[in-house]
């Protein structure tokens, strides 16, 4: 079933104002366009029309996300290729659906069969998601981020879906004898008044049309979806934690051995030569070895092998990026680029917040490490690896290995997380030009060692912030962000350059001139209250580090800073940290977020000396969450001793608020929210990398200190919010910001004091370095004596 967005009012997703069936097609309100595509099996596809706008009008300022946001722009990006996605009936009776997105945990693949199942009347059971390949056709519709994927994708799936179950009556009308008003569909059959059914297989062919044609379909009513709603489990969860699971370095691809690479000990450094190449070839299970730009490939009979022949490597290296370079001389350049604030005339009583915060250099490195299968050949290439922009990675490696983009077959395999790695293709392209040079094909891992100190982070930045007050009301909040250059590299900036005409007058007059980390920083950056005059602007400056979009790119660290000083504001006017929320915050749907945690989590409660709780709100992805925490910051509490472990102030309650629009599957919301937390607990108390003359000090996950077990409470509440719309917002980021914030106001009231630097820890290093030559440890052989 080709998966597009489209519909005469579908389109209108963006502004609900808009009037549905515009355009002078006739359709009703809930009427859509798209096709019975020709074939021996029946195939569906909707058919996405523009979106028709009209000019917001709103009495204060807006904000540009009030208008148009990221989402708006990477749902708009993928409107011209949407009906290019079809979703299959097969003789089974199962559908079939190739999403052209990649799946990385997030979940789906099991909203996506969701959807369908429900529009179909087919069980879930029997709906197949699998992940497409890359495909050049769909353009900007194939790439995964932003927390865009169900955004973009619902209607057109739905209409797709709706489109083949119409298209099954009318044959299953002609083989039961009946029109098709009296035959109703449940479980993937169709049922005539007698009591007769036929299945959906037995149709299939029946079904399918000798040629493409347009049809006219309605979507059914939220009263009737069945499924769309309802806690389901991931339909992979089993195979995962079972080990069944197929990941990239699970498949097996003929003749693709082992294989890693020897990296520098400075940032990008490069390699000059291997000076004992002739022993290395010597050495157990040692196929291959050969330079590339990013340092000496090593291909064996076992990653085990590989270790050891990397540790054996006597290399000459040329400098790296940021030779010299440490926290303390980057932190000094951006303080150089920081932009000035600007505030307008006000009496001479007002009252002024300054406040100045820095953000360390932090790792979003997943679960699985960087990796990827290569099968390159003269004329011929195939890579296996998790991407979430296929089509750009393809067009990468054909470049790199110097073949056309369409002897490049690039497939997409479900990923053990993200969080912003996949939207790169470093590991495939590598891998490319390593099977290239070998002739063999590969099966290519980084080590954890590589990725802190060579892979890409989330940049160091600062943020500035600055609230005008005048009694009990605030004339102005300013925030400057200035950061290390974040890579926009990944396509979304060639998502910018094409589509940004699509947005309304007002907002592409805002975003005129402005480059793309700019341009992404203003679509996304949204400060819900009434705060008079609000200006949120970034700044970028150095771009010799890896970099990448960590989850939910600036949101985080701009949370953290403004919800910080509003608790500064509050305190200011004599006000509690709530009472000054609701008093300013914008819209109904933010507030009823923030009164949920209010009320669940007990708010204002009287807490021991050194505890405290904490609450914060953020919007964004056409939604908002907001998150109350509880902090125990007593000094048993903050040294307790665990074998091996960074502990400090525990998190000991959670309660959290989100409001995403309609939700697909509330089970995978409240994972994603779960897991959001953690990335933001993180991010305030614990994982930084530490830059010191040139050379990042992490290697692994043993001294990067991402959330442990004894740092989180037992429990995390997750209230799900029924905003009463018919569109789902984005969920996949929507847990972080607010949490790192509630976590950070939480620590500052408890300990007295508004903390200025994070990860609160991050002036302290708790571990001692991993050698950078050679530049991984030893494989370990008494990993049994550190289990519990």
């Amino acid at each position: 079933m080709s998966i597009a967005e489209t519909a005469t009012d579908a389109g209108n997703m963006h502004n609900p104002s808009s009037a549905a069936g515009s355009g002078g097609s006739g359709l009703g309100r809930r009427s859509f366009l798209g096709y019975v595509i020709g074939g021996t099996t029946l195939v569906a596809a909707a058919e996405l029309a523009a979106p028709a706008r009209s000019e917001a009008v709103i009495p204060s300022l807006p904000q540009v996300p009030e208008l148009y946001d990221l989402e708006d722009l990477q749902t708009d990006a993928a409107l011209p290729t949407s009906a290019l996605i079809s979703v299959t009936i097969n003789s089974d009776g199962t559908a079939s659906f190739a999403i052209p997105r990649a799946e990385v945990g997030q979940g789906i693949t099991t909203s996506t069969a969701m959807i369908l199942a429900d529009e179909l009347d087919l069980p879930v059971s029997k709906v197949k998601v699998t992940l497409a390949p890359a495909r050049p056709e769909l353009m900007f519709n194939q790439l995964t981020g932003g927390s865009n994927t169900t955004v973009s994708t619902y209607t057109p799936i739905r209409v797709a879906a709706a489109i083949a179950r119409n298209a099954l009556l009318d044959a299953a009308a002609i083989e039961l004898g009946y029109a098709v008003a009296r035959l109703r569909t449940y479980e993937g059959l169709v049922e005539a008044p007698d009591g007769t059914t036929i299945g959906y297989g037995e149709l299939a062919q029946k079904a399918a049309s000798p040629d493409t044609k347009q049809v006219e379909v309605a979507l059914k009513e939220a009263k009737d979806r069945k499924v769309v709603g309802r806690p389901h489990n991931r339909d992979d969860a089993l195979a995962a934690v079972t080990g069944q699971k197929d990941f990239s370095m699970d498949l097996d691809v003929k003749g693709a051995l082992p294989t890693m690479v020897c990296r520098a000990p400075t940032l990008n450094g490069t390699p000059r030569r291997l000076k004992n190449r002739k022993k290395i070839k010597r050495m157990p299970g040692v196929k291959d070895v050969v330079k590339v730009d990013t340092g000496i490939a090593v291909r064996a009979r076992t990653f085990g092998q590989c270790i050891d022949a990397i540790r054996e490597m006597k290399v000459v290296w040329n400098k790296g990026s940021a030779e010299g370079e440490s926290d303390q001389t980057i932190l000094a350049g951006l303080r150089r680029a920081e932009l000035p604030m600007v505030v307008p005339n006000v009496p001479i009583l007002a009252e002024q917040i300054d406040a100045d915060f820095a953000f360390a250099f932090r790792s979003s490195a997943a679960l699985e490490p960087n990796c990827a299968i290569a099968d390159v050949r003269e004329d011929s290439a195939e890579i296996w690896a998790g991407l979430k922009v296929p089509i750009l990675a393809q067009q990468n490696i054909a470049q790199a290995v110097g073949l056309r983009q369409d002897q490049v077959k690039v497939n997409v395999i479900t990923s053990g997380g993200s969080f912003g790695h996949k939207l790169f293709s470093d590991a495939a392209i590598e891998a490319a030009k390593i099977s290239q040079k070998m002739k063999k094909p590969v099966r290519l891992m980084w080590h954890r060692a590589d990725e802190p100190r060579q892979g890409r982070l989330h940049p160091m930045c600062t943020s500035r912030v600055r609230a005008t007050m005048l009694g009990n009301e605030v004339l102005s909040f300013e925030q400057r962000n200035t950061s290390v250059v974040t890579d926009f590299s990944h396509g979304l900036g060639e998502i910018i350059t094409s589509t940004i005409d699509e947005a309304p007058t007002d907002v592409g007059k805002a975003l005129g001139g402005l480059g793309f980390s700019e341009t992404i920083f203003t679509l996304t950056q949204e400060l819900p209250y009434n705060f008079g005059a609000v200006t949120q602007l970034l700044n970028e400056t150095d771009d010799r580090f890896n970099t990448g979009s960590m989850r939910n790119i600036y949101s985080p660290d701009t949370a953290v800073a403004s919800e910080l000083v509003i608790d500064m504001m509050a305190k200011k006017m004599k006000m509690d940290p709530l009472e000054f929320r609701l008093k300013f915050i914008k819209d109904d749907r933010t507030r009823a977020c923030l009164e949920k945690v209010a009320k669940e989590g007990n708010w204002g409660r009287r807490m021991p000396a050194h505890r405290a709780q904490g609450i914060a709100v953020h919007k964004e992805y056409k939604g908002a969450t907001a998150v109350l925490v509880e902090i125990d910051t007593r000094p048993s509490t903050v040294n307790r001793k665990i074998r091996n472990a960074v502990t400090g102030p525990r998190v000991t309650k959670v309660v959290m608020a989100v409001d995403a629009g309609l939700v697909i599957n509330p089970r995978g919301l409240e994972a994603q929210m779960q897991g959001g937390f953690m990335d933001g607990l993180a991010l305030t108390l614990t994982s930084s990398c530490h830059l010191r003359n040139g050379k990042f000090l992490e290697a692994s996950w043993d001294n990067y200190f991402y959330t442990r077990q004894w740092n989180v409470p037992r429990k995390i509440d997750v209230h799900i919010m029924d905003p009463g719309v018919d569109q789902p917002g984005g969920a996949g980021e929507a847990g972080v910001p607010a949490s790192a914030a509630a976590v950070a106001c939480a620590y500052a009231r408890a300990v007295g004091k508004v903390p200025t630097a994070f990860p609160i820890n991050h002036g302290e290093i708790s571990f001692k370095p991993k050698t950078f030559v050679p530049p991984v440890p030893k494989s370990p052989t008494n990993g049994l004596k550190f289990t519990y």
